[in-house]
């Protein structure tokens, strides 16, 4: 029992003897830690579709009436949570392949939820991806965000959903090269899903045996001396599923091969100097439900009525946001703004009356959201509060019929709206 406790003494304690025998000139290498703990207090005047214990919002649910015609949705609620509170390791290693690495590891304890089980206070895995760079090219392998969400230009509310519907975010397993031409750099990337997915899972990408594939181009130009920087860019984005490997009819089982393909743009600026930061992001897409949006796809047509095959097509959206910031080192003030809304499908659907199950949102209109915030800044702790209004424009029934024509546009409509109070409280390390 002894010597089995020396063993693990030995391997505890061994990295740490070989690094400190290390020669002062030599450069140390391993993982150094970073992250903050935040705690978030929030109050909404309406129920709301949400991710985990209401936390993550998406938009104010449609009104639904009891046998008195009263709104069961028009429910005021409360929570705290602690569960974002995240941690970074940043790692450090010798150089390969003429190339310089490093890598990130990140998790959080937001947990995981789904109809089958819920992960409450779970820890799980936000990024893992490792980096190769050379004097012009980068080689990024693992789990980081996709491409059309901008990490030198996102949105910066306190609330936890990022500007979600408006704001594209998902994080993908993924292979991206980066080169860059001066001041302008284009990056090719290859992604799978897993967190975030389509509606039928991230198989539904698998077996239309393509990637994710999305260009990147950008311009970033820094100005020491005036303190300014200026981010502008643009990216594209072609993605296939195969939503189903089979059919059914009856008692009979066929094999279908039937897919859709959506294409996505966005653009995105971000202006900053001393005083102020300036962002925004515009975007057009084809099934975006794994990006947290509006859309995702339908039944176009029935093409074998015997074998039960169908045709699929996107339910498309727009969106666009803009942020602008002040930045004091103690006290920051900040206003979002963001809109997106549904734009149907460029074919006819086949039940255009009913809510589709494949799509988000498909019977909203358009989402609305404008969030003011004040941070103040002491240190490493900051305190934030922000108000966010949401507004959700849903289509109205006439006999459970929903008023929308048969490309899926909605033309009669019914807003209902939320407001969330949120003070947060964030202490970095």
């Amino acid at each position: 029992m002894k010597s089995r406790i020396l063993t693990l003494i030995a391997i505890t304690f061994l990295p740490m003897l070989c690094l400190s025998q290390a020669k002062p000139d030599e450069p140390k290498y391993g993982i150094s830690f970073s992250g903050f703990l935040k705690s978030d207090f929030f109050y909404d005047t309406r129920e709301n579709a949400t991710i985990r214990e209401g936390h993550f919002l998406l938009y104010p649910k449609e009104k639904s009436l009891d046998a008195d015609g009263k709104d069961i949705n028009a429910k005021s609620s409360f929570n705290f949570l602690s569960i974002q509170s995240r941690l970074t390791g940043k790692i450090s290693a010798p150089d390969a392949f003429g190339a310089k690495t490093s890598g990130v590891l990140e998790a959080d304890f937001f947990g995981n939820e789904n109809a089958a089980f819920v992960d409450a206070n779970g820890f799980r895995l936000r990024h893992a991806f490792v980096k190769l760079n050379w004097e012009k090219t980068e080689l990024l392998a693992g789990q980081y965000w996709h491409p059309f969400f901008i990490p030198g230009c996102f949105s910066g509310v306190v609330s936890f959903n990022t500007g979600v519907p408006v704001q594209p975010f998902s994080r993908n397993p993924q292979v991206r090269i980066t080169h860059k031409l001066g001041k302008l750099s284009i990056a090719g990337v290859l992604s799978a899903q897993r967190d975030f997915t389509s509606p039928q899972g991230s198989a539904s990408l698998r077996y239309s045996n393509i990637p994710d594939l999305t260009a990147v181009l950008s311009f970033e130009s820094k100005n020491e001396e005036a303190k300014t920087e200026i981010l502008a860019g643009a990216a594209i984005d072609y993605k296939v599923l195969q939503p189903t490997l089979t059919t059914t009819n009856g008692a009979n089982t066929y094999i279908t091969d039937e897919k859709v393909s959506g294409l996505s743009v966005t653009g995105f600026l971000k202006y900053k100097n001393q005083f102020f930061t300036y962002k925004a992001q515009g975007l057009y897409g084809q099934n975006l439900f794994d990006l947290t949006m509006l859309g995702g796809y339908t039944v176009e047509s029935v093409i074998d009525a015997n074998k039960n095959t169908v045709s699929y097509t996107t339910i498309n959206n727009m969106a666009v946001w803009s942020e602008i910031q002040t930045n004091g080192s103690k006290v920051q003030l900040g206003l979002w703004a963001g809109f997106t809304k549904n734009l149907g499908s460029k074919n006819p659907i086949l039940n255009y009356g009913v809510t589709d199950a494949t799509a988000r949102g498909s019977n909203i209109k358009s989402v609305f959201r404008v969030a003011p915030r004040i941070v103040l800044i002491q240190g490493k702790l900051n305190f934030a509060t922000e108000l966010e209004y949401t507004m959700a424009a849903y289509a109205t029934k006439e006999n459970g019929v929903l008023n929308r024509d048969k490309f899926g546009v909605i033309f009669n409509s019914e807003k209902v709206s939320n407001l969330r109070i949120l003070l947060a409280l964030i202490y970095n390390f």
